[in-house]
C-alpha cells in the first residue's frame, strides 16, 4: 500500500542551488558559464509541443514560446540564445522544446545555430513528437516497425527508464481507449538504427513483429542529448499525464524552478443531514427546488452508524482521509424527532478523529439572495423597486457559527477558518444570482472564515470574497439525491439521454456536454459498466495533473448502497497501479490546498513581473527574488541548506516552497551523487568554458519581449 502524504509542502528558506560539479571544483565556478533557469519551446502549433508548455506552466516552470507559424518572429540565431552579462558568457536556456527533430528547412541556419547552443552548453532538446527516422537515431518503421494506431496499448518503462527520468513509475503507461470509434492515439514504434547511442526509456511491442519499438528515448550524437518522442498526445491524455514528469526532469536534469504533485481529496458534504431522494417516477427530488411544491413523498437518505464504521475501516485499509462537512442541525432535529436518540451522531462523535471536518453551516440554508421557488427554475426574489432581496449579515454569521459551536460542544476536530456552504451560496451563481451576496464577506469577517468553499464548475478560478479566499472544488458526477445504484442511474439518464429517450434533453439543447448518452443505461448495469469508469477516468485526471483543488461528494453516497466506494477506489486503485511508492497520492486539508493555490498564484505574479533571477554558474543554481517572495523549487534529493536537508522528497527529488528573508539569494548543496556524474539520470552537464561560438562581452541583454514570442508564466489554478 502506497503512503499518503497529508502534510503541506515543506518550507524552507529562499533558494539557489548547487548542480553539476563535484564540491572540489567549485572554485573554478568564476571561470565557468551561465545557464538561466528558463525553457525555451519552439511551438509549431501542434498538440505536442502545447501539451509540454502546459506542464511546464502547472508546475510553475518559466519558458518562452517562440510560434513558427507568425511572420514577425525572431529569428533563431546565436544571439537570440546565448550572449554575455557581466562579462559571463550565458546560455539563456536550460533545454530547447521542438516540435520534432528538425522543424526547419533543409540547411536551415536556425536548426545550425540550435545544434551550435546544445552543444556548447550541454542543452538537452526534446523532440516534442517526431518521425522514426536515422536522424532521429532510429529506424524506418517499414524496417521492422510499425505505424499506427496504439490506443489501448500497455506500454512499458524499461529498465533504463526507470533508473533514470521515469523512475516514479511502476513501469505501465497504458495508452487511452476512450472510444471504440475514435483513434485516439498514433506512433511509431521502432528501434535504434544500428550503432546509434540510442538508450529506450518507453517501450511496446510491435504489431504483427517479436520485438519491442521505442516510445520515447534518448539519442546522443554529435556532442548534443535528444529526447525522441515518437507518439502524439495531447495534454489532457493519460499516456502523457504519465509521462510528463519524467520529460521535464529529463529536460531539466532535475533541477528546475516549480514543482508538481499528484493530489486527491474528497470532501463529504451534508454528514449528519438528510439529503433528499430522487423520484424516479416524477424526474425530479420531492422536497428540493426541482420539484414542484406538493409533488412526491420525501424520502430522505441519511447515514447509519454502520456506515461510519464502514467509512472509517476504508480509510484505514486505503490510508487516506475523507473531510466531513457537517450541518449540525442534522442531529439536533432528529435527537427532536426520536426521543433525544440519534446513534449517527454519537457514531460520529465517537469516531471524530478518525475524520477531518469542516464547518458546512447549521442548517445548510442558502446564503445567497432570497429564493423564489414559486418558478423552476428558482429565480431571486425582489423588492417592490426591483432590488434583489438578500439573506442578511445576521443569518450568515448565526449559520457559521451556531454550527461552530455545535462542533466544538462535539469534540470535532475542527479549523474555525474553513467553510462550506450549503449549495457553495452566497457566492455568485448564474444565470439568478450574478453577483456574490454583498452580506457574505461581513458576516466571514464576523467569524474569522479566511478559506471558503466554491464550486469548481461555475467558479474555477481563486479569487477573494472579504477576509476570504476560495478554494474551488471539484463536483463528482455521483449526485447528492441517489443512495442506491439504480436511482443514479435513472437520474443520470434523465439528464444525459434525449427528449425522444425520456431524458430531460439538456444534450440536445447544450451539444458541447461530453457526458452524453447515445441511449439510456441499463439500471442494473449502468452504475458499475459506465459511470463509475467515467467518472473514475475524469478525477484520476485530475489527480495526475498536479491540481490540488479537492473533489465533493455527499454523505447519501456513503449510505444505503455506498456508491461513492467504487469509484474512489478506481481512482485510488489505477494510481496505485501506475506509480512507484516514491510517489505517493498527496491528500491535504481544505486550507493547506487553499494555501498552496494561493502561492502558486503569487509565484506567477513574480514571475510575470519579472522579478525572479534563476539560473547555472557551473556547480551552482541561484535564484534571486525579492525578500518575502515564496518561491517553488525542485532539486534532487539529499540538497542541504546550511547543513539541514532542504524539501520533502517526492518522485525521486527533493522540492519544495521557500520563502526569502532578509537575502535574496542563499545556496543549496547537492549531494555527492548529483555532482559528480553518477547520477541516475546521467553524468553531470560538461562544465568546460564554451568554445569560441560563444558571444563575445556585450551590452546588458535586452529584455523587451520581441514579436512572436511569449514569455509564460504558471497557471494560478487549472480547471
Amino acid at each position: 500500500m502506497k503512503r499518503i502524504t497529508r502534510t503541506a509542502v515543506l518550507t524552507v528558506g529562499a533558494l539557489i542551488a548547487a548542480l553539476g560539479l563535484p564540491s572540489a571544483a567549485a572554485h573554478a565556478a568564476d571561470d565557468l558559464p551561465r545557464v538561466d533557469l528558463r525553457v525555451l519551446v519552439v511551438s509549431d502549433g501542434g498538440p505536442a509541443v502545447d501539451a509540454i508548455a502546459a506542464e511546464l506552466e502547472a508546475a510553475g516552470t518559466p519558458y518562452t514560446e517562440v510560434d513558427l507559424t507568425r511572420s514577425d518572429r525572431p529569428v533563431l540565431d546565436a544571439g537570440f540564445l546565448a550572449d554575455t552579462v557581466d562579462g559571463r558568457p550565458r546560455a539563456k536556456y536550460q533545454a530547447v522544446v521542438l516540435p520534432n527533430d528538425n522543424p526547419f528547412p533543409a540547411n536551415s541556419p536556425e536548426m545550425t545555430a540550435l545544434a551550435a547552443y546544445e552543444r556548447t552548453h550541454d542543452i538537452p532538446q526534446v523532440d516534442a513528437y517526431t518521425y522514426a527516422r536515422p536522424e532521429a537515431g532510429l529506424r524506418y518503421p517499414v524496417d521492422g516497425g510499425y505505424a499506427g494506431g496504439v490506443d489501448g496499448v500497455r506500454a512499458e518503462v524499461t529498465a533504463a527508464g526507470r533508473a533514470g527520468p521515469f523512475g516514479y513509475l511502476d513501469g505501465q503507461v497504458p495508452f487511452e481507449d476512450n472510444s471504440p470509434t475514435v483513434g485516439e492515439s498514433y506512433a511509431y514504434l521502432s528501434t535504434p538504427v544500428a550503432g546509434a547511442d540510442f538508450t529506450p526509456y518507453v517501450e511496446a511491442a510491435i504489431p504483427g513483429g517479436t520485438g519491442r519499438g521505442s516510445l520515447v528515448g534518448e539519442y546522443r550524437h554529435d556532442g548534443r542529448r535528444e529526447l525522441v518522442v515518437t507518439f502524439v498526445y495531447n495534454q489532457h491524455q493519460q499516456q502523457f499525464r504519465l509521462l510528463a514528469r519524467g520529460i521535464v526532469d529529463w529536460m531539466t536534469g532535475g533541477v528546475h524552478l516549480g514543482a508538481s504533485r499528484n493530489y486527491f481529496a474528497v470532501h463529504v458534504d451534508d454528514v449528519l443531514a438528510a439529503d433528499d431522494r430522487w423520484d424516479t417516477e416524477l424526474n425530479c427530488t420531492p422536497g428540493d427546488v426541482d420539484c414542484p411544491e406538493g409533488e412526491g413523498t420525501p424520502d430522505p437518505i441519511r447515514m447509519l452508524p454502520g456506515d461510519v464504521d464502514h467509512a472509517a475501516s476504508w480509510q484505514d485499509e486505503r490510508d487516506f482521509t475523507l473531510d466531513f462537512a457537517y450541518n449540525g442541525a442534522g442531529s439536533v432535529d432528529h435527537r427532536e424527532g426520536n426521543g433525544g436518540a440519534d446513534p449517527l451522531a454519537d457514531r460520529l462523535i465517537a469516531e471524530r478523529n478518525r475524520f477531518r471536518w469542516i464547518n458546512h453551516t447549521y442548517t445548510h440554508a442558502f446564503l445567497g439572495c432570497e429564493q423564489d421557488t414559486a418558478v423552476v427554475p428558482w429565480r431571486c426574489a425582489t423588492h417592490a423597486d426591483g432590488s434583489t432581496k438578500w439573506v442578511g449579515r445576521t443569518a450568515i454569521s448565526d449559520e457559521i457559527a451556531t454550527n461552530r459551536v455545535w462542533g466544538e460542544t462535539a469534540g470535532l476536530p475542527l479549523r474555525n477558518d474553513e467553510l462550506v456552504t450549503g449549495e457553495h451560496s452566497g457566492l455568485k451563481v448564474l444565470p439568478q444570482q450574478p453577483a456574490d451576496n454583498p452580506n457574505l464577506a461581513p458576516a466571514l469577517a464576523d467569524n474569522g472564515i479566511t478559506w471558503l468553499a466554491s464550486d469548481n464548475s461555475r467558479d474555477p478560478a481563486q479569487r477573494r470574497v472579504g477576509p476570504a479566499t476560495t478554494v474551488s472544488r471539484y463536483p463528482m458526477n455521483v449526485f447528492f439525491n441517489a443512495g442506491r445504484e439504480a436511482e443514479q442511474v435513472d437520474e443520470y439518464n434523465w439528464i444525459y439521454t434525449s427528449r425522444a429517450q425520456g431524458g430531460s434533453g439538456i444534450c440536445e439543447d447544450n451539444p458541447a456536454t461530453t457526458t452524453c448518452l447515445p441511449a439510456p443505461l441499463d439500471t442494473a448495469t449502468g452504475y458499475t459498466g459506465h459511470i463509475v469508469p467515467l467518472e473514475t477516468r475524469i478525477a484520476l485526471g485530475h489527480v495526475l495533473a498536479n491540481d490540488p483543488k479537492p473533489h465533493f461528494i455527499h454523505q447519501s453516497n456513503l449510505a444505503e448502497d455506498r456508491i461513492a466506494y467504487p469509484v474512489l477506489d478506481g481512482v485510488l486503485d489505477g494510481y496505485e497501479a501506475l506509480f512507484a511508492d516514491s510517489t505517493p497520492v498527496v491528500n491535504l486539508r481544505m486550507k493547506d490546498i487553499g494555501v498552496e493555490l494561493q502561492r502558486r498564484a503569487a509565484w506567477a505574479d513574480a514571475l510575470r513581473e519579472g522579478q525572479v533571477t534563476a539560473y547555472r554558474t557551473g556547480g551552482t543554481v541561484t535564484v534571486e527574488a525579492p525578500d518575502g517572495t515564496n518561491a517553488t523549487v525542485t532539486v534532487p534529493t539529499g540538497t542541504t541548506l546550511a547543513g539541514d536537508p532542504f524539501g520533502e522528497a517526492y518522485a525521486g527529488r527533493a522540492s519544495g516552497w521557500t520563502r526569502t528573508a532578509g537575502q535574496t539569494a542563499l545556496s543549496f548543496t547537492l549531494p555527492v551523487s548529483a555532482t559528480d556524474g553518477t547520477d541516475a539520470d546521467g553524468p553531470a552537464p560538461d562544465a568546460k568554458t564554451p568554445d569560441a561560438k560563444t558571444p563575445a562581452d556585450g551590452p546588458a541583454p535586452d529584455t523587451r519581449v520581441p514579436a512572436g514570442v511569449r514569455d509564460h508564466v504558471p497557471y494560478t489554478a487549472r480547471s
